[in-house]
This record gives structure tokens, C-alpha cells and sequence, in this order.
């Protein structure tokens, strides 16, 4: 979408259809207050009520709520409801009148960011009725602010871009995005991208290098899997980031079978994967000044005569030895081989994200992703960077008791906990063992990745964790 800032009044505004948001009890501003529905608006949270100026095309009320309640969130979620209003309008282009929130950066921000991310349409399999009408698309976003907002509005366009390219590899069925196809998006990053190389590692590498987490899950299907790897080079002074992706295509839970009903949603076993590959393509296009490394595990999950069994001893990157006591339990074996590879290659500050365990959906919903860390600085950014960016975190306690219930009866370690509780942190503390010394923060996203219900995200995809990552990112190169 194009987004542009432009110093006009609202009445010279150049767009199909013009928004402007008001607080409760307040009213529309003086230049269309005579126009016919101007009267009727009113400001409760996203109320929408239309005012006719005349020889002035549309304009669109959108209710704000209270002045006092006003923060970016409810901002992105405005535009959003917004955006949407204008696609069933048809309208190709809007303009934003922007609102008094305090600053005027943040406003420009959320009102970029719920535009783009409240019209995405994932319609890579529709079109195939040529007699089916296309349906409306919104082109261009104009914000009627200060030149001083223009790098605000365009990190954000970089950004919620990114969050939308995210939903489309999460959306896209696991028969078309299989591991090659993730190791592919990859090397287009690596190539369109300055200063971002790639290395991908398939089946015979991986299994010589001693991945035996990563080869054990791909056993039981015939993709092979990949092991991707993206280095960026910006710059900075700052510690290399390290950031890892659950890259499970598609997920049946292995001989340990999921139930049918709602399998399907399994595709979206990748999002931690899709949001560390788009992530990085921003973090390249901004052009920020850190060094990057990125490391995505890639496979499918599947049940087969050459799958791994419950019971099976593997060995893991770093040479620790795990009973797979339950083959469901797939995405911390994957994990645990590329966290000890990303702190092989020099990564010195660790974010992994993946939707891991259902678990944490009990314990947070789809509101919160949660934070489990053994450094107390790197989660505090992370949950500021989650604060900042509205991909909300909590974090979750490590303790030795939960590091104790993963302890093996033949071997060091079990993928599953001894007792059915607390199955977010023991699966982080899973995790911790593969990262040594190195500061590291889990986000585990099976509750946010999709299915979420907010204005900007609708009920599939979200794309949960780019623009967070971006922003720990940001905050890292200063």
C-alpha cells in the first residue's frame, strides 16, 4: 500500500474517502461541523457515521471513546474498522486526519500499522471463476500531519507489510508451503535484501552435522527437512542478535496423533518460522544497525512406518540425549538443535518464538504470547518491545523444580514433563538447556498466531511477532 504525509487541511484532502476520529462528547472539527450528518457523529469507540461536505466527496466519523482511554491500540484498531468500512465502500484511497493521542509519531504509527493490517485478504487460491468480481482493494493511505511523522509512518508501512507477507506464508496450505518452500521465501530475502546472506541445510547435512532433534521429526514423512539460515550485517556496537523460528509445516503430531477435528489448523505450526524469515526482511529494509543471525528449523510432522516412535532416544545438537516420550511434543526437539547452532555461530542474545504449547493458550489466551527467560534485561525488552509494537507478552517464572520434571529415565532429557502441569515453562525449560550461558528469551505464540479476533487481525492468520521482533531490534541498534 502506499502510504504518504502531506500537510493539507482537511478540507483539501485528495482522497476517495476522508477519515477523522473524534473522543466521546466531543464533535467533528469546525471545517465540516455544518456539513449534513456532521450532527449524528458521535465518538464511542468505533462507532462509524458519515458526514456529507459538500463538493468534498466522503467523509467517515470514526468514534475514538474516551480521550482518557486513548492509546496506540485502540488507534490501530480505529483504522482498522476504518479500512475495512472504506474497502466495502469501494474506495481506492484515504486520508487520515490524524488525531491528538500526545504523540504524534506513535498516532501515525497505529494509524498506519491497523490500516494495512485491517484490510489483508489472503486470496492466493480465489480468482479461479473468471466470471467472480475482484474485489475492492484500498491503494493508498494519506496522513494529513506534520512532515516530522513521515519515518514513523514509513517504519510502519515496512513493518505491517511484513506482518501481512507473514499471514501469507502461514496461510498457505502445507501441500504448497512445505520446508523447501520456507527455505525458498529465504534466499528471495537474501537476494532482494543488502547485506543479507543465506545458508540452507537439507536432510544429508543436517543429519551429518548431528541434528537429531530436527532429522528424528523429519522421519516420518518425504519432505525433506531445512535448516535456514540468515545472517544480516548492519553494523552497530551492539551484541549479535540471535533470533529462532519454529518452522513445523505442518504438524499431525507424529505416531502420537492429534485428534481430526481442527487438524487443519496445523498449517499454522510455522508462524514462529514465518515471523523470524519477514522480520528479518524488514530489519534489512530499515536498514538498521545490528548484527543478525536467524535460524529456522523446517520440517513436517508426520505419523509412518520410518516415523520416530515414544520411547525413541535421540541426540541433539549440542550432545545432549532425549527420550522422545511423546512424538506431539516435536517443536522443542527442532528448537533445541538450532538454539545450540545459533549459539555455535555467535549469536550472544537469543529470542526464540514458536507456537509451542497449548498450554500457554489456557494460561493467556490469544491476548498475551508468554515470555520465559533467564535474563531479566533481555525479557524486559521483549515485553517492551511488545508493549510498544501491541503484540502484548507475559512473562512466565523458570524454576529448578520445572528443569527437574524434564530430566530422562534413560537418557538426560524427556520432551515430555513427568506431570501434566505447567506444560509452558517445562517446555521452556526444555529449551534452556541447549542455549548454555547465552541471554536468551522464549515467546511461545501458540495462542496470538492465529484465530486471535482483533480488528486488525481477524480470526486467521495474525502474523503475531514481526513487528515485535523488528522492535527489540530497533531498541537493540539504538
Amino acid at each position: 500500500m502506499k502510504v504518504e504525509v502531506r500537510q493539507s487541511e482537511l478540507p483539501a484532502a485528495d482522497a476517495a474517502l476522508t477519515i477523522v476520529g473524534i473522543y466521546e462528547g466531543e464533535s467533528v472539527p469546525f471545517a465540516i461541523a455544518d456539513a449534513p450528518g456532521a450532527a449524528d457523529a458521535k465518538g464511542t469507540f468505533k462507532t462509524l457515521s458519515a458526514v456529507f461536505p459538500a463538493g468534498r466527496g466522503r467523509v467517515l466519523v470514526v468514534g475514538l471513546g474516551e480521550r482518557e482511554d486513548a492509546d496506540a491500540e485502540r488507534l490501530r484498531v480505529a483504522a482498522a474498522v476504518a479500512a475495512q468500512e472504506a474497502v466495502r465502500l469501494e474506495a481506492s484511497s484515504l486520508a487520515w486526519a490524524l488525531p491528538e493521542l500526545g504523540d504524534d509519531d506513535v498516532t501515525a504509527e497505529a494509524l498506519v500499522t491497523g490500516t494495512i493490517l485491517g484490510t489483508y485478504r489472503f486470496d492466493r487460491f480465489r480468482g479461479s471463476d473468471p466470471e467472480e468480481p475482484q474485489p475492492p482493494q484500498l491503494k493508498s493511505l494519506t496522513l494529513l500531519a506534520p512532515a516530522s511523522v513521515e519515518a514513523a509512518a514509513e517504519t510502519a508501512r515496512i513493518c505491517a507489510e511484513a506482518q501481512n507477507r507473514a499471514r501469507d506464508l502461514q496461510s498457505t496450505p502445507a501441500n504448497f508451503a512445505t520446508p523447501a518452500f520456507l527455505a525458498a521465501r529465504a534466499e528471495e530475502i537474501a537476494t532482494a535484501a543488502d547485506g543479507v546472506t543465506v545458508e540452507v541445510l537439507g536432510r544429508e547435512e543436517i543429519v551429518a552435522k548431528g541434528m537429531g532433534g530436527l532429522a528424528a521429526v523429519a522421519l516420518g514423512g518425504p519432505e525433506d527437512p531445512r535448516l535456514i539460515v540468515l545472517r544480516y550485517s548492519g553494523g552497530g556496537n551492539g551484541p549479535t542478535l540471535g533470533l529462532v523460528g519454529k518452522g513445523v509445516t505442518f504438524d499431525t503430531g507424529g505416531i502420537s496423533l492429534k485428534p481430526g477435528a481442527g487438524m487443519q489448523e496445523m498449517k499454522f505450526d510455522m508462524s514462529g518460522g514465518a515471523a523470524v524469515l519477514e522480520a528479518v526482511a524488514a530489519i534489512a529494509e530499515l536498514a538498521l544497525p545490528i548484527e543478525l543471525i536467524a535460524v529456522v528449523p523446517s520440517t513436517e510432522n508426520m505419523p509412518s512406518g520410518t516415523a520416530v516412535k515414544p520411547g525413541d532416544v535421540i541426540t541433539q545438537y549440542n550432545g545432549r540425549t532425549v527420550e522422545v516420550n511423546n512424538t506431539d511434543a516435536e517443536g522443542r526437539l527442532i528448537l533445541a538443535d538450532a538454539l545450540a547452532y545459533a549459539v555455535e555461530l555467535g549469536a550472544e542474545r537469543i529470542v526464540d518464538i514458536a507456537t509451542l504449547t497449548g498450554a500457554v493458550v489456557i494460561a493467556l489466551g490469544s491476548t498475551f504470547a508468554a515470555v520465559i527467560s533467564n535474563d531479566d534485561e533481555l525479557a524486559a525488552e521483549v515485553i517492551g518491545a511488545g508493549e510498544s509494537s501491541g503484540e502484548l507478552t507475559w512473562r512466565l517464572p523458570l524454576h529448578p523444580e520445572f528443569k527437574a520434571m524434564m530430566k530422562g529415565t534413560v537418557a538426560d532429557l524427556s520432551n515430555l514433563a513427568s506431570k501434566r502441569e505447567a506444560g509452558s515453562i517445562t517446555a521452556a525449560s526444555f529449551l534452556e538447556e541447549f542455549v548454555d550461558d547465552t541471554p536468551w528469551a522464549h515467546v511461545d505464540i501458540a495462542g496470538t498466531a492465529w484465530d486471535v479476533g482483533r480488528e486488525y487481525t481477524g480470526k486467521e492468520a495474525s502474523g503475531y511477532g514481526v513487528r515485535l521482533l523488528v522492535e527489540l531490534a530497533r531498541r537493540q541498534a539504538g
